[in-house]
C-alpha cells in the first residue's frame, strides 16, 4: 500500500492505493490519530487506488469518521473503484459516510 497525504485548503486529504488490509490499516489509523487533533476537523480519504478492502480497514474508516464527529468535524470518502464500493454496500457502510465521484467533490461539499 502506498499513502500521500496533502492538505487542500483547510481539508486534510489521504490517498491510498493498493491493498487496504489487516497489514496496512495500522498505517492509516496512525495518519488518522495524528490528524484528528483539533476541533471540526475535515478530512477527505481518497480510495482511487485501492483495489481492496477488508474488514479491518473498514473498522479503520469507521473509528476516523467517529473520531472527526466527536470534534464537530466529518470525514469523506472518495473515488471508489466498483469492488471497493460493492463492500460498502453490502456492510451498509454507504450509508454512514459521504461518499463523492471524485476528491474535488468531497472537498467542495465541506463548503456548503
Amino acid at each position: 500500500m502506498e499513502m500521500q497525504s496533502r492538505v487542500v485548503g483547510d481539508v486534510e486529504v489521504l490517498a491510498i492505493k493498493g491493498r487496504f488490509d489487516n497489514t496496512t490499516a495500522p498505517a492509516v489509523a496512525e495518519w488518522l490519530e495524528k490528524n484528528i487533533g483539533h476541533p471540526r476537523i475535515r478530512m477527505v480519504v481518497n480510495l482511487s487506488g485501492t483495489n481492496f478492502v477488508d474488514s479491518t480497514a473498514l473498522a479503520t474508516l469507521v473509528q476516523g469518521l467517529k473520531r472527526c464527529r466527536q470534534q464537530s468535524g466529518d470525514l469523506h470518502l472518495c473515488s471508489m473503484e466498483r469492488p471497493v464500493y460493492m463492500i460498502f454496500e453490502l456492510t451498509r457502510l454507504d450509508k454512514a459516510f459521504n461518499i463523492f465521484v471524485d476528491e474535488a467533490h468531497a472537498i467542495q461539499a465541506f463548503a456548503s
